[in-house]
């Protein structure tokens, strides 16, 4: 955690972090070595130094430079390190070591603004750089021994649990409307209510702007908000400033979402449940096939996450405590054992959201089928259309007939025959068709 003293003149240091080791680590310090070679300032900027000072993971490095992209990838290139411009025209070189990413960018200022994009010009003055950026958590930079420079108060802002934009918040969102998807993403992983009045107020005003952004930019956004830990409540607060129905006006059942938070989260801890963002997707959403199936194409969803949404938004069959066991495993047959316990977890939430106090002995039952699904390995039906062949039945419609009326038979013995039982079991239905 950052060392606080009592003022902060200019641009001088506001405190410092304890040590950490993503800073030690050979790749950053090889990376920090070949920028300051030639004597260079430089400093770690936005995420990094904001989890460090909350002691959360690190995920990614960024580095702000004076110096210009061309010569950054001078100096990685000098220094044996891999350089890739990877948005050179707005000053930002890839440094890559080993495994590890670093994103250096130079100093910089906006001239003018296109959403999305902007016409940038370099520069040597650390608070312009600070001016056009997001939020005041993500304007933080820190010197290689840990001297954190806070032009904009981020870290009063990251105590307080406040998510604020930087300067006037009309304004930043109009230079890149995602600005205002992210709002309400930051607010959900490390804001506290209440939101900030005039970022909401931004938000309002704007929202109308929203459907102009790419699927590809939307989703991104949504997906991660929706892994925070309370997502529910986050757009619930989009839903009362009149910005969810931009992007998804079938996001209706937040009750929902809120209860398969809290099976993921706090519920089923010892079940090994994991949380996954396209299932909470699902679980807001109040749609059939064809609804689920909009939300996907205006999202921009792959093909795989598009079946997927669609199974489990609009299902036509969902566990239910009331299951027995063979009844349970002719499903995970059919389906899989992951979308089994995804359509277990969205019907539980679903049941729970209406009346949390459920009847005795209904837990334990959910709990049973997880059980179930956890222990499940996939069977193959024992015979195949060579085998139909085999007893002369022609190529056609009715080898696939046939084999579709002996799994049902297979299914409903609950998997137990083996190739003899089933092969003799084929025979009989063959005869019998003749």
């Amino acid at each position: 955690m950052a060392t606080l003293p009592d003022s902060r003149p200019g641009d001088a240091p506001v405190g410092q972090l304890s040590p950490q080791d993503w800073m030690q680590a050979a790749e950053t310090k090889a990376v920090m070595a070949a920028l300051t070679a030639e004597g260079a300032e430089v400093r770690f900027v936005g995420g990094c130094v904001r989890d460090a000072v909350l002691r959360r993971p690190i995920r990614d490095i960024d580095i702000a430079t004076h110096d210009p992209p061309e010569k950054v990838m001078t100096l990685l290139e000098r220094a044996g390190l891999r350089a890739v411009p990877t948005g050179i025209a707005h000053g930002t070189v890839t440094a890559v070591v080993g495994r590890a990413h670093f994103e250096i960018t130079t100093l910089r200022c906006d001239v003018e603004t296109f959403g999305r994009h902007a016409r940038v010009e370099f520069t040597n003055d650390w608070a312009a750089d600070a001016a056009r950026r997001d939020f005041t958590i993500n304007a933080l930079f820190c010197t290689a021994d840990g001297m954190i420079f806070d032009p904009h108060d981020g870290l009063a802002d990251l105590g307080a649990g406040r998510v604020r934009f930087v300067g006037d918040a009309m304004q930043r969102i109009d230079e890149d409307v995602l600005r205002l998807l992210r709002f309400f993403r930051f607010h959900a992983h490390y804001g506290r209510p209440p939101a900030d009045r005039d970022a909401l107020d931004a938000c309002r005003a704007q929202a109308h702007k929203l459907p102009t952004l790419s699927g590809e930019r939307v989703s991104g956004e949504i997906f991660k908000l929706l892994q925070a830990p309370d997502p529910a409540s986050v757009l619930l607060l989009m839903q009362a400033e009149r910005v969810l129905a931009y992007l998804l006006p079938e996001a209706t059942d937040i009750g929902r979402l809120r209860t398969l938070c809290f099976l993921e989260t706090r519920g089923l801890v010892r079940a090994g449940i994991k949380t996954d963002a396209l299932r909470r997707l699902a679980a807001v959403l109040k749609v059939d096939h064809s609804g689920a199936a909009t939300v996907a194409d205006r999202l921009k969803l792959s093909n795989g996450q598009t079946d997927r949404l669609v199974a489990l938004a609009a299902p036509d069959r969902v566990p239910d405590p009331s299951m027995t066991a063979p009844t349970a495993r002719r499903l995970l047959h059919r389906i899989g054992a992951e979308r089994f316990r995804d359509l277990l977890l969205l019907g539980w939430a679903a049941v729970k959201a209406v009346d949390a106090h459920r009847p005795p002995g209904e837990t334990e039952r959910w709990l049973g089928l997880l059980d179930l699904a956890d222990a499940w390995q996939p069977v193959t039906l024992p015979v195949r259309g060579q085998d139909v062949l085999a007893l002369g039945v022609p190529h056609g419609p009715k080898i696939g007939a046939i084999l579709a009326e002996i799994e049902r038979w297979w299914e409903d013995g609950d998997f137990r025959a083996g190739r003899g039982a089933a092969l003799e079991r084929l025979r009989q239905l063959v005869t019998d068709q003749v």
